[in-house]
């Protein structure tokens, strides 16, 4: 796991009150609670990246400390589309032939 870093941040009352209700429902206390709702959000908008195509699957785990294997796993929960996009793949197999010629 990556190191943890120190970071002055104000933080908005409703995100406070959402971090004092997870800490109830959750039974962990409230930096824990921030923690976890700054991964969840980090985590929505890395799948949402990787998802889009705009980064690779590696740096989505590197991203969120995890493994690609877990990386693709959310991906297919949140059914998006996973692997080589069509135009990749065409755009693959058009190189491939070019080599073998």
């Amino acid at each position: 796991m990556n190191a943890a870093a120190s970071y002055p941040l104000r933080i908005p009352q409703n995100l406070i009150e959402l971090a004092n209700l997870r800490t109830k429902e959750e039974h962990v206390d409230k930096s824990t609670a921030l923690r976890q709702l700054l991964y969840m959000g980090a985590q929505d908008y890395v799948i949402e990246l990787y998802g889009s195509g705009r980064i690779s699957l590696s740096k989505a785990a590197q991203l969120l400390d995890t493994s690609t294997l877990d990386v693709s796993r959310i991906a297919s929960e949140r059914m998006l589309p996973v692997g080589a996009a069509k135009a990749q793949q065409e755009k693959s197999r058009e190189t491939a032939s070019n080599l073998s010629v």
